[in-house]
Parts: C-alpha cells; structure tokens; sequence
C-alpha cells in the first residue's frame, strides 16, 4: 500500500495493520472537495511566492485534471485519498507533485475537506426538509374542517383538525432546518493552514485560503483547528433529532394505515406485500425509518464517546468521524424523501377519522368549560362531567342517563350539541386561541407557515 511517509521506518507495516486503518473507501466520498482544497493551497502556494508561479500554475493544471477525471482514475491501494491525489498527480506532472504538500499536513487537510463536504451536504439535507414541510401544509390546507381524534398517552383526548396535526410536524422540521443551519455556521471556518497542530514558518496566507474556499474566516488557533471535531458531533445530534421527528410521523403512518384505526391508506409506490399472505400491505419503510433512527442516534453517541478523552493534537480515533457523519446524512436526506413519497402519495379516510373522533367521550373537556362559561368552578365542572362519564362506562359515548344528568346543570340543547353526532367538528372550529384548531386561528397559522416556507432558510418561528 501506498503511503505518504516511510522514510524513518526499517520495515513496512504489518498487512492486518494496513487493512485495520485503511479509509480509501470511505474518503472518497469527499475526493472533489481534497482536491478543491488542494487547489487553494496550491494556488495560494504560488501567490506567496513560497513556490515558483510557474510551478503553482502546473499543479493547478493538474489538480483541474484530475477534478475533471473523477474517482476512476485515483488509485485505491493507498492509505487514504490525500495520498491517492498526490499519486495521480504525480502520474500527470512528475515530481513537482511532492511540493503540494508544503506548509500543510494531512491533519489540517482533512479538517478542511470534512468541513467542505458538511457544508454541502447540510443544503441536501435543508432542502429535503423544505420539500416535506411544503407537504404537510398542503395537507394541512385541505383538511382545515377534517376533524380526528387527538391523543395524549395513546388515548383518545380531545377533538382536533387534521390540520393541526399536519402542522404539528411542519414546525418540528422548521426546528430541524433551523438547527442545520447552525451545523453549516459551526462549521464555516478554514483549518488550512494550521499545518500538523502548530502552523508553518512558511509565509502562507491563511485568509487567501478560506476565502478561496468560501470559508468565513480561518480558525484562529492552529492546535484548535486540527483537534476539532465538535461540529462533527453537532452534525451528528442534529441528524439524530431530525431522524427522530421523522420516526414519530413513521410510528403514527404504521399505525394509522392498519385496520384497527384505517385513517390513512399508503401508496402501492411505499408498501410491499408478504410472501405468503397475499392481502398484507406493509408499511415497510416507515418501519425501517423507525428502526434507523436507533442508528443515528448510535452513531452520534459512539462519536462523542471517542471524542470525550482525546487530548488536544490530531489523533487517529477522529478517523472515524466521517462514517458516521456520511451514514448519518444518507439516513436523514433517504428518511426525508420517502416521508415526503408516503404523504404527497397518501390518502386519509376522512369518514374513518370523523368517526374516531367523537368516540371515547373526547367532547368532555368541552362540556366541562361550557358549565364554567355557566358560572361553576372548574373543578366542579371536571367533577360533574367525570360523573357522566362513569355514568357510560363501557358505551365509549355519553347514553341518555348521562346526558339527563347533564341537563340538570345545562340546558339539553346545549349538551345535546356536545355530545351529538358533530360534536368534534363544533369544538375543533370554536377554539380560539393562538395556534388552535378554529378556522380564524388556523388560518393564521396556515399563513404563517406559508411565509416561513417561502423564505429561503430556517429563520426562527416567530
């Protein structure tokens, strides 16, 4: 194997050696950003005056070579992709590839890529999300009078729209952008130029670099600037929020679309059927979103555990960062994509959902704030209304012994509107504080996330 050091060493590394630290296969996922970042230093190199110009200008003519090529013509039986490059370009322009590696290391190198490769993958992964929070508030427009049961603790609560529920997931992926922006912020400064650990007596120009690179600024402290890997870890927590707000919207589908509750029916593009019970339709990949969840967030503590007990300095453990850091990301930007298919594809059985909502008594919070508009204590009122309840245990709805006794507190038109047939879609349409189900509330919040949506980026909720 290939490396880009031996001198001061009598014998080769052991074959189990090599094989135990090799990380060609995963580097290659971020080959163009090493070369981008070569191509900065190469020509910064030049304009220093710290090589030739005309030595700067054949290793740039190279490096674009090589960019133009792709991965195909690098050579994998190397140690990791830095020594590929350097390897295919010194095929192309002979010896004068040795002094691309003036006044950097691989410690620093290999900072930069990863911060190269995090920025643009950070905008996949905003721009997925986008895409599925623009789902559900169409959803959520069309369903302003769907009504459905709302739960707490699993259990029928109260009536709300399908509406809010829909909702409820846009502002929680708002949440998630809003954090992904601030993974592209933490990791928007240059490590280049800080060399192994302690920079260079070289005349580079690290601001020339960063700039070149789109960097905002280099950090300022050279030892810090290989040591960090932090905002690897805040890339990592954000993926693992953002898989675990997609595993609540797969929990809610996996149930939802079996016979027991029948609210949404999923696509034949989003299910597959069983090899031997021909009626199955299985909601498979909200399955595995739910099971790969477990991965992100594994794969965001076994990072910050490696990191915990690392002193300052490059150490080979970071090594690992950017496996996880890839697995992650193509969790999350795949989880987002196939929540988007599953819902744009959906359809919601509004019947099923009406239904659902009247039962289970979910118009008894109501019934308790109409006695208090009457005059009574609240806790009077939850206690009477808890009485009706007890009344119709067993019924999942108020029977007519319970509704007489109702009436000796309200008038019978009045817990006749509560407990009929249309109960939910009075109490969903009646609320109306900010963010509630009511039409003028829901409209509000409609336009508010229409607004937000618009604007480019994730600014904050309010």
């Amino acid at each position: 194997m290939k490396k880009l050091w031996g001198g001061a060493f009598s014998q080769s590394s052991d074959l189990l050696v090599d094989r135990f630290g090799h990380s060609m296969e995963s580097d290659l996922r971020f080959w163009r950003e090493d070369v981008q970042a070569s191509i900065a230093h190469a020509r910064m190199l030049g304009e220093s005056g710290i090589l030739a110009r005309e030595e700067s200008a054949t290793l740039l003519k190279g490096l674009a070579t090589i960019e133009h090529e792709g991965t195909d013509s690098l050579p994998k039986d190397v140690e990791d992709i830095h020594a590929a490059v350097e390897a295919r370009l010194f095929e192309l322009i002979g010896p004068l590839a040795g002094k691309l590696h003036t006044a950097r290391s691989r410690n620093d190198q290999v900072a930069a890529d990863t911060r190269l490769w995090l920025r643009g993958a950070c905008k996949h992964i905003c721009d997925e999300i986008k895409a599925l929070q623009s789902v559900l508030l169409r959803t959520a427009a069309s369903h302003v009078k769907t009504v459905m049961p709302g739960y707490t603790h699993q259990q029928p609560a109260q009536p709300i729209s399908l509406a809010i529920h829909q909702l409820a997931h846009f502002w929680a992926l708002q949440r998630d952008g809003w954090r992904m922006e601030f993974v592209k912020v933490a990791g928007d400064f240059s490590p280049l130029g800080a060399s192994a650990l302690a920079g260079t007596g070289f005349p580079i120009d690290r601001l020339v670099t960063a700039k070149e690179l789109g960097f905002a600024a280099p950090i300022p402290n050279a030892l810090d600037a290989t040591s960090d890997r932090s905002f690897v870890l805040d890339a990592l927590h954000v993926s693992a929020c953002t898989m675990i707000d997609l595993s609540r919207i797969a929990q809610e589908l996996i149930l939802w679309s079996g016979p027991e509750y029948g609210f949404i029916r999923l696509s034949d593009a989003v299910t597959t059927g069983s090899s031997i019970m021909p009626q199955k339709r299985n909601p498979d990949m909200a399955e595995l979103i739910r099971g790969r969840t477990g991965r992100a967030i594994g794969n965001w503590t076994s990072f910050a555990s490696t990191m915990k007990a690392l002193p300052l300095g490059y150490n080979r453990d970071t090594q690992d960062d950017k496996p996880a850091l890839f697995d992650s990301f193509d969790l999350t930007r795949d989880s987002l994509q196939l929540a988007t298919l599953m819902l744009e594809s959906a359809t919601w059985d509004t019947k099923r959902l009406a239904v659902a909502a009247e039962a289970g008594f979910s118009s008894a919070t109501e019934i308790a704030d109409e006695l208090v508009r009457h005059g009574l204590a609240f806790r009077d009122a939850h206690e009477i209304v808890g009485k009706a309840v007890l009344m119709s245990e067993g019924q999942g709805r108020f029977t007519p012994e319970a509704k007489n006794f109702l009436a000796e507190k309200l008038d019978s038109s009045i817990v006749e509107r509560l407990t009929g047939k249309s109960a939910a879609l009075e109490i969903v349409m009646n609320r109306r504080s900010l963010g509630s189900t009511g039409r003028q509330a829901m409209g509000n919040q409609i336009r508010h996330a229409k607004r937000l949506l618009k604007r480019p980026g994730f600014p904050s909720i309010y």
